[in-house]
């Protein structure tokens, strides 16, 4: 079975120590499913696993395993070339998603080509009740609509989300930090108003004045906004 083979490749490249240091980066999942097979490795792997004719098995065979062949799916789902496909794909794997590390490497090249199209999956992402595929939403948004795609309504989709889930609350940091960066003026009303809970608001916070991107004059005003 192509799960098998999958497995004994990710076992012969084994780095234990390497283990050990992603099992302290991530603390949602037992320690014991991580490998240890660098991202490099992985990539090449995947690129590899491309060419195959039975690939489809192992896309559906879930739950996986082990913390690397989530790695391994989520590297293939970003090579995806056709968009309808991928948007099945993610309905079938998002659900599954259970690290911040998994969550953050999905990033399908195929959005880049539709991003009109690819937002009401985003809006679909947001209302999830699943912490990862939320995250994964506002990471779509972070990367793909904070430049030419930007729209004052997506901000707005992401203040708008309410969660207990730290690593939701942490994307959404991430993305007003990110989103300082790139459009300050459309952004920094949301934290003015205090759009985002306390934790979130402060992080953004300090995410933004630890970034290049942002001028020592908007630094310091963003620190005199510190709830």
């Amino acid at each position: 079975m192509i799960r098998k083979e999958i497995q004994n490749l990710l076992f012969a490249e084994q780095d234990k120590p390497y283990a050990a240091f992603t099992a302290k980066l991530i603390h949602t999942i037992d320690p014991q499913t991580i490998i240890g097979v660098r991202i490099p490795t992985l990539r090449s792997m995947a690129k590899d696993l491309l060419k195959r004719d039975d690939l489809e098995v192992f896309l559906s065979d879930l739950p996986h395993q082990f913390f690397e062949e989530n790695q391994l799916h989520v590297l293939l789902l970003s090579q995806q070339k056709d968009f309808e496909r991928l948007l099945l794909e993610l309905d079938g794997f998002l659900p599954y998603i259970d690290n911040w590390a998994t969550c953050d490497i999905l990033a399908p090249k195929i959005i880049a080509k539709h991003l009109p199209d690819f937002l009401p999956y985003i809006q679909k992402c947001l209302s999830s009740e699943h912490e990862y595929t939320v995250r994964f939403g506002v990471g779509m948004l972070m990367s793909h609509y904070l430049g030419d795609a930007f729209d004052l309504q997506y901000p707005e989709w992401v203040a708008s989300i309410h969660s207990d889930a730290y690593y939701v609350n942490m994307m959404i940091a991430w993305y007003f930090a990110t989103a300082l960066a790139k459009q300050y003026k459309a952004i920094v009303p949301f934290i003015e108003q205090k759009r985002l809970s306390p934790w979130t608001h402060n992080k953004a916070i300090q995410k933004a004045i630890e970034s290049r991107r942002i001028s020592s004059e908007a630094k310091s005003y963003l620190r005199s906004l510190k709830r």
